[in-house]
């Protein structure tokens, strides 16, 4: 058997989620226009390695603190549908390439779950590991994180827990696969036997460069 596992924001799609989402709630007017600029804010501590996960994840999910749970999922199927057209045809094509060879596929992301839940779905990966949401009683968000994040070496852990849970271990598989944008995707990138930098940051770029790493640059549109 062999595994395949995919990096969800600026690897499978050209665009963040979040900030997807962001502009997706101010067009809902649950938000006003300031929040775009917050969110783009935690994006640059994200490029300069000081994001505060939490604190993002507060900010743009606490928000949705009072919304009944049942309008919550209305909106996130709207989502889904504007995001449909969205998906380019290079990593569709990907994707689908390794669920023709029967490999096992997952989405590993720091995104939230939720948010996430639509773009997997849209792409046909059953497999989704990401950032847990808390909920109260009432299912209602809450803005904080459920467990610890899908981030940075924090993959790592969700990855063999999935894993463990399926009978599994990395050093199972003949082949795996791990795609991603990302330098603090270094940690899992470094744990599979064939790591692939997609549209890479400069770090990344450079040590998939000096390490021989494939380096691929899909075209954005769909």
């Amino acid at each position: 058997m062999q595994l395949a596992l995919f990096d969800l924001d600026h690897t499978l799609i050209p665009f963040d989620t979040g900030m997807a989402w962001t502009d997706f709630l101010i067009g809902q007017g649950v938000l006003d226009d300031t929040a775009r600029q917050t969110y783009l804010d935690h994006c640059h501590q994200y490029v300069a390695g000081t994001l505060d996960l939490h604190a993002m994840h507060r900010s743009s999910v606490g928000p949705l603190r009072h919304v009944p749970p049942p309008r919550l999922a209305g909106w996130l199927d709207t989502f889904r549908d504007q995001l449909q057209t969205r998906l380019p045809a290079a990593t569709r094509a990907l994707v689908a390439s390794h669920h023709q060879r029967g490999d096992l596929c997952a989405i590993v992301t720091a995104t939230p779950r939720f948010l996430a839940r639509p773009l997997a779905e849209l792409f046909g990966v059953p497999h989704l590991l990401a950032t847990g949401s808390a909920t109260d009683a009432a299912g209602h968000l809450t803005g904080e994180i459920d467990g610890p994040p899908c981030f940075r070496a924090h993959k790592i852990e969700h990855v063999q827990r999935w894993l463990d849970g399926l009978g599994h271990g990395l050093a199972s598989f003949e082949r795996s696969w791990f795609y991603s944008d990302s330098a603090s995707d270094l940690p899992l990138l470094q744990a599979v036997s064939h790591p692939v930098a997609v549209r890479p940051d400069a770090r990344l770029r450079a040590h998939a460069l000096a390490h021989g790493w494939p380096v691929l640059e899909p075209a954005p549109d769909a």
